[in-house]
């Protein structure tokens, strides 16, 4: 494969599709979750790529609402298949917007609803796309895109679908451009458990405690006795802590002070509680919930025993596991790994650091299936909230990342 030329390899006028011009028509293709219809910009994608020679289009409806698009070049030469994923869906629109979220261009930064979640990195991956199919000639392999809708809620009928029904939708590696930063690239995920628990009590009037029994106070002494889970012991293989420590001084500047001891440890959040009618009633119901994260080094299986064992000390007081999935990572020094690395240092001049991601994406559906991934995106600017924006000069390198990562990856 030749040498990295950022003068060709960047957006230019002969770019068969431009990156910030596609991202705003996929911003104004509303996707909202609820109801997270995927339809208006996936036909957006398949109207950008329908003129480009050498890149098949494939629709595979994962519900009425849920349109997942797989485009896929082929090499001349047998070799690798690298995937690209994104999703279509977004956040809802929330309240204080100044710019436009259907896309507004302001001081060299793109504004719009799910700008960095993940509409700039689905355009930066379609256009590495468009490149690729122009040199086909020259690629041993394949380079297949999944574009899915359904991600923001768990993924069941967009990638985890196409996973297990599209054969080319799997490969030798995958590499993800949601959310995150071309600086800090993410091997892993955290686990989770969510979790309902259900107090029952006696009531009576408040005047009257010895006829009652309070469902709120049972309860709380279960919550406080899930919290210990904070301090479970972790046993994360070297290669994953080694990663997370060496990346902290880079990583936390992006993403807060404290992400690498969350990394590291169980978390525990009490997301919702209510119960009982009136503040003279001793209550006779209670319900919270809570959402568990899990690090590499901690198995679903013996969270889970040690919520029962507290559970069934309570009398009273029920669990319902809502949601549970195990922690994921790809060996931090995987090829797949270090083909991203080395584009990223290509075309912005400086080597990332590498570790794990704090929230959920796609990516796990992959690393389930036994594909190791790589999560390489957009800094987020007020991701979720209003005025969401990145930066159109690192929306355009990350254009020229995953081309480079895509030449370095198959020619390897």
């Amino acid at each position: 494969m030749d040498a990295y030329d950022p003068d060709r390899a960047a957006g230019t006028s002969s770019d068969p599709i431009d990156v910030v011009e596609l991202t705003k028509r996929l911003l104004r293709a509303r996707s909202e979750t609820p109801p997270g219809d995927t339809n208006a910009p996936a036909a957006v994608i398949a109207e950008a790529v329908a003129g480009v020679e050498g890149i098949e289009t494939e629709n595979h409806r994962g519900a009425p609402h849920v349109a997942n698009l797989v485009l896929r070049v082929r090499g001349a030469r047998p070799g690798k298949r690298l995937v690209f994923n994104g999703h279509l869906d977004t956040y809802p629109l929330g309240e204080g917007w100044t710019t436009d979220p259907d896309g507004e261009e302001r001081d060299g930064k793109l504004y719009g609803l799910g700008v960095s979640d993940m509409k700039g990195g689905v355009a930066a991956i379609t256009v590495a796309l468009a490149r690729l199919a122009a040199k086909r000639e020259q690629l041993a392999g394949e380079v297949v895109a999944t574009f899915v809708g359904d991600e923001e809620t768990m993924g069941e009928l967009g990638a985890k679908l196409l996973l297990d029904t599209v054969p080319h939708a799997r490969g030798d590696a995958m590499i993800s451009a949601d959310v995150g930063s071309p600086g800090v690239l993410r091997f892993g995920e955290k686990g989770m458990i969510w979790l309902t628990l259900k107090a029952q009590g006696k009531a009576a009037h408040a005047a009257h405690v010895h006829r009652g029994d309070s469902a709120i106070e049972k309860l709380v002494d279960v919550i406080q006795a899930l919290r210990s889970l904070r301090d479970w012991p972790v046993r994360a293989p070297e290669a994953v802590t080694r990663a997370i420590a060496g990346s902290a001084p880079v990583s936390e500047a992006l993403s807060g002070a404290g992400e690498s001891h969350t990394l590291g440890h169980v978390t525990v959040t009490f997301g919702t509680i209510r119960g009982g009618r009136l503040s003279n009633l001793i209550a006779d119901h209670a319900e919270a919930t809570a959402d568990i994260r899990l690090p590499v080094g901690v198995t679903v299986a013996e969270l889970e025993e040690r919520i029962g064992q507290i559970v069934a000390a309570a009398p009273g007081v029920t669990v319902e596991i809502v949601r549970r999935y195990e922690p994921n990572w790809t060996a931090p020094d995987h090829p797949v790994m270090e083909a991203v690395s080395a584009a990223c240092e290509d075309v912005l001049g400086a080597r990332p650091v590498r570790t794990m991601r704090v929230g959920a994406s796609d990516a796990r559906h992959y690393r389930y299936a036994g594909i190791p991934t790589v999560t390489c995106g957009l800094t987020p600017n007020n991701m979720g909230a209003a005025d969401e924006h990145v930066s159109l000069d690192e929306l355009r390198a990350l254009a020229d990342v995953l081309t480079r990562s895509a030449e370095l990856f198959l020619a390897a």
